[in-house]
């Protein structure tokens, strides 16, 4: 039965939304300042580095005079200018910076103005790294165009993006020429090379991203960059390499913006190399970096600076030697030795049984993710077939005489050691301090060795170098502290800033359901069902309801599609028919809609305005204790004789809590609820800190 409950709430009171109550860095279109009033330019000096932002976050500066240019409303953000001059005064110091800046600071041109000037006249470009392609292509297409016309500096940005979002001409040619039905897969795909070729006469960029129609994802990973098969100048087709013209804008840039993903394989890099400078890396040789949402830090430096080996990985490398059920591949062009392919399909057969292995393991135990704390006793056949087969390949290619196929089956050697190398790794366990784990999925299983001595890596390979790094995010202490987020990162030589939020303390109030069981309870999902309808009625929809498991969401989503229906309310789902993109693009379009997620709704959406008006957090999020990485993490502080639920389960749930929180006021026009459906927070000690966490009254209901 659904209990009524009595809350005001009048959206439509709400003043209208002013551009200055917003992050101005995404409400100005840089088009309409082509021609900026002559005051606003600066000269060719090199300025001091605060006087310079003071001057442009100041009441009167360039930014409130390009706001009336434009013909809108300014407010001065005390914040904004905070931050701004705190980085100016690191990046001089040289020294690192972390600042917690909430929602509405305006932290994205905060930092961008002084790491422009820095970058300028310093020589060496900065590198600003986030985590969603949402920030990646506002500060490239929003931001930085605005802030050259706003500060009159004629500096240059660009897109950092990996290789294999490029087309690589020498490859397409390949894929595109005679041996076209043996290399493909399918024959069916050749519908798609023809539309590629069309397209890379038209491209500029030569990125996937750019494509116009659907393709294969198997056609592009025969024909996109990759480092290991690159000829580099020696290519016939060096001069007109998109992959090589995207370095050299990078290579020009004074800004470079990043993703994590490319950052720390970047910096992977330079850890093997000694952290010699960029030698043999990715992006230039920086001066400067700025990581942005650096709420990821830890989990992000643990995938990309470990091992991690996949069935499909291993499988796809060999499909693209031979694959005896299609009867294509590289070693089917004329004259290459049946008995290489015979090797080809051994391996082929044998890399299925010894992940195969591991899957019973997780199958047994029925678990999708386990740690393997003796990988040597599980069985290896298939690094003998694997260094059988590099010996052969390396016998064949010395009788290959075309450059580019040797060049691909050369690539595919490179792998198969890499693969010999990465299942000697984790069988012996040669990582230092690491977590060794499986973990299954419904298109594979992999094997990962994550380190658990994060903040010790980061602290020699990042945060002691010769450039200054600054970290934000809007969500960094608990309880106003960076303790926690300094232990786990290894956050060093530089201080840290907890900016005020620019937000009131009346645009939200919490609510907290007084009948819910606690979340063991067998009857908590059937509570959930109950509980759910009775706060969405009072925003009539507008809500995101905020999951901690799929099967939890799954259980609602069924028990409630009816009175969805029934209200004229639309349900969005998460894994049903729309992508994540597409489910916020409806919730957006669709202004009473209800959207039911789970963790990647948590953070990285913004949804300002009325129709995200209520967040409903259905359990607390903690995370799941069972998962290798988290379990390990945990035995690691409980070893140091310290309480694992303290030092790391607790505050990890209190950030991500206001995150999850976070995604509702988004700015100063912003109203709304927040209710939480988990008694923990008022029948436990510990929940006093997730209600401290966020800056409103709760009441409970």
């Amino acid at each position: 039965m659904i209990k009524p409950i009595d809350v005001p709430f009048e959206p439509e009171d709400a003043p209208a939304a002013s551009a200055t109550e917003l992050d101005i860095s995404c409400e100005f279109d840089a088009a309409e300042f082509e021609e900026l009033p002559h005051e606003l330019e600066s000269g060719n000096a090199p300025p001091l580095l605060r006087p310079a932002c003071e001057e442009f976050f100041a009441p009167g500066g360039p930014l409130k005079q390009a706001a009336e240019y434009g013909g809108r409303p300014y407010e001065f953000r005390p914040q904004q200018l905070e931050m701004s001059t705190a980085i100016a005064d690191a990046l001089t110091a040289g020294e690192n910076l972390c600042i917690e800046a909430p929602t509405g600071v305006g932290k994205s041109f905060a930092y961008l103005v002084p790491l422009i000037y820095r970058a300028v006249h310093s020589g060496r470009p900065a590198v600003v790294s986030t985590e969603t392609i949402n920030l990646q292509e506002q500060l490239i297409d929003k931001d930085l165009p605005l802030l050259k016309q706003l500060t009159g500096i004629n500096f240059k940005a660009a897109l950092a993006k990996g290789r294999h979002n490029y087309l690589c001409r020498r490859r397409f040619a390949m894929l595109s020429g005679e041996q076209r039905d043996t290399l493909l897969p399918a024959a069916g795909l050749a519908v798609d090379v023809t539309r590629l070729g069309k397209w890379m006469q038209r491209t500029t960029d030569g990125e996937r991203d750019s494509i116009d129609f659907r393709l294969e994802p198997t056609v592009w990973s025969m024909v996109c960059s990759e480092g290991i098969n690159c000829l580099g100048p020696k290519c016939e087709f060096f001069r007109n390499c998109f992959y090589y013209k995207a370095r050299q804008a990078w290579e020009d840039a004074d800004i470079v913006v990043a993703n994590h993903a490319l950052f720390f394989t970047d910096l992977g890099m330079r850890l093997a190399s000694g952290g010699n400078g960029a030698a043999g890396s990715l992006l230039p040789n920086y001066g400067a970096v700025l990581i942005d949402e650096a709420h990821t830090l830890e989990d992000n430096a643990a995938e990309h600076l470990g091992l991690h080996l996949s069935r499909i990985g291993i499988v796809s490398t060999l499909n693209r030697l031979y694959n005896p059920e299609a009867a294509r591949g590289l070693l089917m062009r004329k004259g290459a030795d049946p008995e290489l392919r015979g090797i080809v399909a051994d391996a082929r057969d044998e890399a299925y049984g010894f992940f195969k292995h591991f899957e019973d393991f997780l199958a047994d135990h029925r678990e999708t993710a386990l740690e393997i704390q003796q990988p040597d006793r599980f069985p290896d056949r298939l690094s003998p077939h694997l260094l059988k087969l590099s010996k052969l390949l390396t016998d064949y290619l010395d009788d290959i005489d075309d450059a580019s196929f040797r060049t691909e089956l050369d690539a595919q050697l490179v792998r198969c050691r890499e693969f010999l190398n990465g299942i000697d790794h984790f069988t012996h366990k040669t990582l230092p301090d690491a977590v060794y784990y499986a973990e299954s999925d419904r298109n594979s299983i992999s094997l990962h060795a994550a380190p658990l001595n994060v903040a010790d890596i980061l602290a020699d390979v990042l945060f002691n170098q010769d450039f200054p790094v600054m970290l934000c995010s809007a969500t960094l202490t608990v309880r106003r502290s960076f303790d926690y987020f300094v232990n786990r990162t290894g956050f060093c030589n530089g201080r840290t800033l907890l900016l005020d939020s620019p937000f009131g303390s009346d645009q939200a109030h919490i609510y907290i359901s007084r009948g819910m069981p606690d979340p063991k309870d067998d009857n908590f999902n059937a509570a959930l069902a109950d509980e759910i309808p009775r706060f969405v009625e009072v925003t009539q929809g507008k809500a995101f309801v905020l999951f901690t498991s799929y099967g939890t969401l799954r259980y609602c989503a069924d028990a409630l599609r009816g009175y969805f229906q029934e209200k004229g309310w639309q349900l969005l789902i998460q894994g049903e028919n729309l992508t994540r993109t597409g489910l916020l693009r409806e919730f957006k379009e669709d202004v009473n809609s209800v959207l039911f997620g789970t963790d990647s709704f948590w953070t990285g959406v913004d949804v300002p305005g009325e129709a995200l008006s209520n967040v409903i957090v259905t359990k607390l999020p903690f995370a799941v204790p069972s998962h290798p990485l988290i379990a390990a993490r945990m035995a690691r502080i409980e070893r140091q004789g310290k309480s694992s639920f303290a030092e790391y389960s607790l505050p990890e749930a209190v950030l991500k809590f206001r995150q999850g929180a976070g995604r509702l006021i988004r700015s100063r026009s912003d109203r709304g609820i927040i209710v939480l459906l988990d008694k923990r927070v008022i029948s436990k000690n510990y929940g006093r800190i997730f209600l401290d966490s966020l800056p409103y009254k709760f009441e409970i209901v």
